[in-house]
């Protein structure tokens, strides 16, 4: 049997650096900036008032003439669904509407291209409002208001989310009323 090679354990004297040393004061100046910086961003400054027709995260405090903030897919639904944008919104909110289209808008179905020249020329159409944009970018979902209620294309026609009350669901014409009232009545 041979002999087992030992090693020998060279003992490692620990190494202390300088208190002095410039990458350690470095590192507590960068460190204390950061602290500060976040004990400011820490601070509660100002608590922003929230209104109170804001109470269910939807704001019911809205009235004609509905501003409508227009965005890529609902003019793309739109014209998939034949539905003219001016008249379909009067009808679906039950007054005046006036459609805005934002500069993102715009530009985003310009990079689109071909596919959305349809979309593109009624959005340039002079009967909407068009609105420029203080976000940087072209994303149009930046322009989206919180607590607004949102109008979509639902089943060939428009409808809005987000409200208590479904306005999609009121009947135009009073022969639909009294017809639903006299199936109950049979039942």
């Amino acid at each position: 049997m041979g002999k087992a090679k030992k090693t020998r354990k060279v003992s490692v004297a620990k190494k202390m650096m300088n208190p002095n040393d410039t990458r350690l004061v470095k590192k507590t100046v960068g460190m204390e900036k950061q602290a500060k910086l976040r004990d400011n961003k820490n601070k509660v400054k100002e608590i922003p008032k929230i209104s109170s027709a804001m109470f269910f995260q939807a704001n019911n405090n809205l009235k004609p003439p509905y501003q409508v903030l227009v965005d890529t897919n609902f003019f793309n639904f739109s014209i998939q669904n034949k539905l003219d944008p001016m008249q379909a919104l009067m009808d679906c909110l039950l007054a005046k509407a006036v459609p805005c289209v934002t500069d993102c808008v715009i530009a985003e179905m310009e990079k689109l291209g071909h596919r959305y020249r349809l979309a593109l020329r009624l959005a340039k159409d002079p009967r909407f409002t068009r609105l420029t944009c203080d976000h940087s970018g072209t994303y149009a979902d930046d322009c989206l208001i919180p607590g607004v209620p949102i109008v979509r294309v639902q089943r060939g026609k428009y409808a809005v989310e987000r409200m208590p009350e479904s306005i999609s669901a009121v009947p135009l014409n009073k022969s639909i009323i009294s017809s639903k009232k006299k199936k109950k009545s049979k039942k």
